[in-house]
């Protein structure tokens, strides 16, 4: 299992992480590495917990919702955010 590469916790760490303090008890300072910041680890769960199968997608899989918005940006002609 990765745990870091290219700058980035990969998912099954992230998912695992989570289930360690939304299952077993453990306080987020345990879960996470202490090289991460526990607003970091926050956020995983949040994102876990609002949207499991889309959760930690990737910067090269982005979620319907994003995708849509960047064509209808297209489509009117409004710069992409990353790009403008």
């Amino acid at each position: 299992m990765l745990l870091w590469g290219d700058g980035y916790f990969s998912r099954e760490f992230k998912v695992e992480a989570v289930r360690l303090v939304k299952e077993r008890g453990v306080t987020v300072a345990q879960a996470c590495p202490i090289w991460t910041c526990t607003r970091m680890c926050c956020g995983w769960i949040r994102e876990l917990t609002a949207d499991p199968a889309q959760a930690f997608s990737g910067h090269d899989q982005q979620k319907p919702e994003h995708l849509e918005i960047e064509k209808l940006r297209r489509e009117v002609g409004i710069p992409s955010a990353g790009t403008a």
